[in-house]
């Protein structure tokens, strides 16, 4: 996926990016939400309003981890929107995240807990 860009300032872009989302099949809603630098992570909850969205019947609901890089230029910004399943070379994911939606790449998680175990051993060697 690409970037898309629009004139707005970076907390509208946000504001944006976690409003609840009404789509043909499906409703989406942003159940956790945290930014770290330029990198927005969801755990987005999607409820199927079809039978066969994401394998669901209609009324089921299902989560997924959301990863949107941002970035401004001039006065506008941007987004690329990743999910877990698309292994995002980012790390900075909460923990927290990785219990509230199901695995969809093994190897991202690892490096997501790899990535936080690095960045306590510091704090501990210190103590």
């Amino acid at each position: 996926m690409g970037w898309y860009f629009s004139r707005q300032s970076r907390a509208q872009l946000i504001q944006e990016l976690i409003q609840p989302q009404e789509g043909e099949r499906a409703h989406y809603e942003v159940i956790a939400h945290a930014l770290r630098g330029n990198v927005l992570w969801s755990v987005v909850r999607v409820t199927a309003k079809h039978d066969g969205i994401f394998g669901l019947a209609i009324g089921e609901s299902t989560s997924f981890i959301r990863c949107d890089l941002l970035q401004g230029s001039g006065d506008e910004w941007g987004h690329k929107p990743l999910e877990e399943s698309m292994h995002p070379y980012y790390y900075s994911c909460p923990l927290r995240y990785l219990d509230m939606a199901p695995e969809q790449c093994r190897d991202w998680r690892e490096g997501v807990r790899a990535y936080h175990a690095r960045r306590r051993k510091p704090a501990m060697q210190m103590a």
